[in-house]
């Protein structure tokens, strides 16, 4: 079974990669419409490259995610000043290498998409697979419009919105607000689900494209954002009632097995291979949260590491702390042999992310699970962006902002009997706050957006943060909800776009 996954999850790739050159077309565009967007080859090659950018280490590897780092979950694990100054909410991060490509990364996809959008629907060809490349265009679009609003969008402006009919060579000015964005990016959703099949129509191959629910499901999370709690309701109820998604309920941690990566908890994951073209494709986050140098057996990158405030966080008894996080003494297989945590001698905690380590646990884990490029530490897990989870925590979080405590018991209760505890009444926005912390922690859903979107940044972000033996690893820190609700638009797109595009006021 596990075989039979790894060689569906690899054909998902040849097809999104196109061969062993990963694409052989340019990765924002078609090359010319004079010679292209003739013939149904040219739409395939078209969606595949809108997955571009999905392999590039500062996409889903790390990128982005050193924003994430900025909540009371984690640590910068190892001494990295531009991370540490990210995390410090410290502009001398402007314009510096982690996270200055993340705005002109997702507007390629946006352009590539654009291309799709305008182009393929003229081409003669099977009309069913059309509205699949069509829709999936306006669902990829829509997500990396999403990440870049949520992330450098507010109420004094948005980022900027470049139609399918806008001249890509000008700069645009950016929307007025970030709920410009959200409208815009909820009709590309819609448009998104209109076209899109559902994913168990989706032949293996097709496995890692856009579907149906996967667009309702970000439609929800949308809602959530804009603070639309009918609608985010409504959204996440069709997907609950597609019949397309459950809970793996074996266990919390058989979810992050590779084994099921296609499981009906499955909605939207980047889709990994540890031996794609000798360097490894999708993200390489399970080889950044693993330990430095992994104990001198593979090259893990150190970085991300849970903090002593994220165990204290579950409740006794709760089966996803053991399944999230490796503490001193706890025993875990690792190439096949049992071992005992220790912490790198260099490692800001004494914690580590466990959820990602699956693969490294067979004997000679390299290359059927593992990437035999330490620099390139993919695995054949693929890493969640969207999980059914996190779907039923959008319909209990809305359920109570509409109707108070008590409306969301039965999401929530899913959850927590999965993870081992007993089902409880009554539950507070308190409990679904650290329910989505418990089941979503080092994963991409965001912990520091729920918090600022939350208005709990500033109180959660002035305590420090410490290890396992209580020792503070991090200080306390000045978050201004007025500036720092927003990151700073990369220097390098306001330079170039000569001033058209602004920086967030106060950056």
């Amino acid at each position: 079974m596990k075989h039979n996954i790894k060689m569906m999850a690899l054909a998902a790739l040849a097809l999104l990669s196109g061969c062993s050159k990963q694409l052989d077309i340019v990765p924002e565009g078609a090359p010319s419409v004079k010679n292209f967007w003739k013939t149904k080859e040219d739409a395939i090659k078209g969606q595949v490259g809108m997955y571009n950018n999905y392999n590039s280490e500062d996409f889903y590897g790390r990128g982005m995610f050193w924003f994430i780092n900025a909540s009371d979950d984690m640590v910068t694990g190892r001494n990295k000043p531009e991370g540490d100054n990210i995390k410090d909410f410290n502009r001398s991060y402007i314009g510096g290498g982690y996270t200055e490509t993340q705005w002109s990364l997702r507007y390629a996809i946006i352009k590539a998409a654009n291309d799709v959008i305008k182009n393929v629907p003229a081409i003669e060809m099977d009309e069913t697979l059309k509205k699949q490349i069509i829709g999936d265009a306006y669902f990829q679009e829509g997500l990396v419009y999403f990440q870049l609003a949520a992330n450098y969008g507010n109420d004094k402006a948005g980022v900027p919105i470049v139609t399918p009919e806008a001249d890509a060579a000008v700069a645009i000015p950016r929307a007025a607000n970030v709920n410009e964005n959200y409208d815009y990016i909820i009709d590309l959703f819609l448009k998104a689900a209109d076209n899109l099949p559902l994913f168990s129509q989706m032949a293996a191959a097709d496995y890692g494209k856009g579907h149906k629910t996967a667009a309702w499901a970000y439609l929800s999370k949308v809602y959530l954002y804009k603070k639309d709690y009918a609608n985010a309701q409504k959204y996440a109820d069709m997907v609950i009632s597609s019949g397309q998604h459950e809970l793996v309920l074996t266990s919390f941690a058989d979810v992050f097995k590779a084994s099921n990566n296609w499981s009906k908890e499955y909605i939207w994951s980047v889709v990994c291979t540890p031996n794609g073209g000798g360097t490894g494709w999708g993200s390489k986050l399970p080889g950044v949260m693993l330990t430095n140098k992994a104990w001198g057996i593979y090259n893990g990158w150190g970085y991300y590491l849970p903090t002593k405030e994220l165990y204290d966080s579950f409740e006794a008894g709760d089966q996803r702390r053991e399944a999230t996080i490796l503490k001193p003494g706890d025993k875990f297989m690792f190439f096949g042999t049992e071992r005992t945590f220790t912490k790198d001698a260099g490692a800001t905690s004494n914690y580590q992310f466990k959820k990602y380590m699956e693969p490294f646990s067979y004997a000679n884990p390299i290359p059927l699970h593992v990437n035999p490029n330490g620099d390139n530490g993919t695995t054949d897990l693929n890493v969640p962006l969207m999980r059914f989870a996190e779907v039923l925590l959008i319909k209990a979080e809305a359920a109570i902002q509409l109707s108070g405590a008590g409306a969301g018991d039965t999401e929530l209760n899913r959850i927590r009997v999965r993870a081992g505890l007993a089902a409880k009444i009554g539950m507070t926005l308190a409990d679904l706050k650290r329910e989505r912390r418990n089941e979503l922690a080092g994963e991409w859903a965001d912990r520091h957006r729920d918090l600022v979107r939350w208005g709990d940044a500033q109180a959660t972000y002035a305590q420090p943060l410490h290890d396992y033996d209580g020792k503070q690893i991090w200080a306390a820190r000045a978050f201004n909800p007025q500036v720092h609700d927003v990151w700073a638009v990369p220097q390098r797109e306001i330079d170039n776009s000569k001033g058209v595009i602004k920086q967030n006021p106060g950056w």
